[in-house]
């Protein structure tokens, strides 16, 4: 990856963190890895992000993992690539009462299997599993993202 690439994704790394809908939910990335394979996300429970019982909003909850295995594949795919969000779901397993974390990680292997598979058939969907933990480590959501990925028309 070309230097001013890492500083145009190290910029973006900083602002998602001011993004309103973030800033807002109480969301921010606490932690990746320097070529962007993996992030790590935290949702901190506020008065302004819980629901009518007290727990983590839902929508907050599904915001903290929304755009992470995108940037993770438009990083290292490059330009030549388009990907967007297909679809989601989300098992909120049991309500989340603190702060609660999750991780998204894509090696190497497999963001070369997508590499491939989209070089040969045109385009595909790729699904990822994520989970939304507690500090102590409880299961709180399980999510499955799925991604459209296709080459660019040039």
């Amino acid at each position: 990856m070309e230097k001013s690439q890492v500083n145009k994704f190290r910029r973006l790394i900083r602002m998602i963190n001011w993004y309103p809908p973030y800033l807002f939910s109480g969301i921010k990335i606490v932690d990746h890895a320097q070529d962007f394979s993996w992030f790590k996300s935290r949702l901190v429970l506020k008065w302004y992000n819980k629901n009518l019982v007290g727990t983590a909003f839902g929508g907050s909850l599904y915001s903290m993992c929304d755009p992470f295995f995108m940037f993770i594949l438009l990083i290292h795919l490059g330009e030549d690539y388009i990907v967007w969000d297909k679809y989601a779901h989300i098992d909120f397993v049991k309500p989340g009462k603190g702060p609660v974390f999750a991780e998204f990680r894509l090696s190497p292997e497999e963001i070369l299997r997508v590499k491939n598979l989209v070089d040969k058939e045109g385009k595909a969907i790729v699904e990822y599993p994520c989970e939304v933990k507690s500090e102590d480590g409880t299961l709180i959501a399980k999510l499955r993202k799925g991604l459209y990925v296709r080459k660019k028309n040039r």
